[in-house]
């Protein structure tokens, strides 16, 4: 099982032993379940209309709950991955759940986003069918989760801090000095690793950091709000730079580009140590 902030390549859409539960996107009183009546590109046009702060919600308690029931008839174990717990209550809520069935549930925190979490998921399936215990699979993914760099360009610096996850003190900072945060993923928590004062800039750098790393690289995705342009242009650099490896462009998803604005951009990377 995962949620709606992951991104199903084709191969994981077939499976008919995958379920996801889906986030909520709020916004001026209406609800809308991320990917399902609302998207990226819809996301952007309504908040061109809308003066309201849109807001999120995880799946509840009570909806893991009735979905762990109805698993219980098929099958005999639940293993559950989801977006970083310090992003979300997605996961506490997937742990609450597991106390009220019988079936048994192993929650992984993946403390990433978007395909780099679906990445951790596909890791685990392969450790599981290939003969490992749950824990051993845990351990192996953990390994893999602590290999990521991932770095994001954010779209609108208002929507992250509107959010509450940008400091007032850093958004004004950052608004006044006209500087572009590049903001990492570190155990689960959105961090500010350095600032520039361009995009292009911004961009150069990430850059600098992959051709750095590119050796060990064998993993490597690109995120987008509502950009796809963009994101193609940054994966055109990439296959320069290490033309061997797949590059996969996913949408980061409604319910995460509400905070972070439509036009963010973002690259994630697995090294193999």
């Amino acid at each position: 099982m995962t949620d709606s902030t992951g991104c199903l390549d084709e191969q994981l859409k077939k499976r008919n032993d995958l379920f996801i539960v889906t986030m909520v996107v709020i916004i001026d009183g209406r609800e809308y379940e991320d990917g399902i009546n609302i998207l990226p590109n819809d996301l952007a046009q309504i908040m061109k209309n809308t003066s309201s702060i849109p807001t999120t919600s995880q799946p509840s308690i009570g909806t893991f709950t009735e979905l762990y029931k109805k698993l219980e008839q098929n099958f005999d174990r639940i293993v559950s991955v989801h977006v970083s717990g310090r992003l979300s209550g997605t996961v506490n809520s997937s742990l609450q759940a597991a106390k009220l069935v019988s079936i048994p549930v192993h929650v992984f925190d993946s403390e990433l986003i978007s395909y780099p979490m679906t990445l951790i998921l596909k890791k685990l399936i392969n450790e599981v069918e290939n003969g490992s215990s749950i824990e051993d699979a845990f351990q192996i993914a953990r390994t893999y989760r602590s290999n990521h760099e991932t770095y994001v360009l954010i779209g609108s610096l208002e929507q992250l801090h509107r959010s509450g996850r940008l400091s007032s003190v850093k958004y004004i900072l950052g608004s006044l000095l006209k500087l572009k945060p590049i903001i990492s993923i570190q155990k689960g928590v959105l961090e500010t690793k350095e600032k520039a004062r361009s995009e292009l800039k911004v961009e150069n750098r990430i850059f600098e950091w992959y051709r750095a790393a590119s050796e060990s690289i064998r993993e490597c995705c690109i995120l987008y709000g509502s950009t796809p342009e963009q994101a193609g242009r940054w994966r055109e650099k990439i296959l320069s730079i290490t033309p061997d490896i797949k590059v996969p462009i996913y949408p980061l998803g409604s319910a995460i580009s509400v905070h972070t604005g439509a036009e963010t951009l973002g690259i994630s990377w697995f090294n193999e140590k």
